[in-house]
């Protein structure tokens, strides 16, 4: 059985539950896990890349290279 498949048996069998605390269980879980799985793969930045990203938005807010957050929420519409 491939991941697909796996996952479409998954969702059938959760579809059926009726127990909200093993529901409750299961959503728990898969938070933990996504979040676990971000934890992984954001990393920090070092002092030295922090620093030339600020300088770089300095030198974007001085060019104007830069949106209101009206026009941001604006172009967010689009993103639906």
């Amino acid at each position: 059985m491939d991941l697909q498949e796996r996952k479409i048996h998954f969702i059938q069998d959760f579809l059926r539950l009726n127990d909200e605390e093993v529901i409750n269980v299961l959503e728990n879980t898969l938070k933990s896990e996504k979040s676990r799985m971000l934890s992984r793969r954001v990393k920090p930045y070092t002092i030295d890349e922090f620093n030339e990203k600020i300088d770089r938005s300095e030198e974007d807010a001085k060019n104007n290279r830069v949106r209101t957050i009206d026009e941001l929420k604006e172009e967010m519409k689009s993103w639906r």
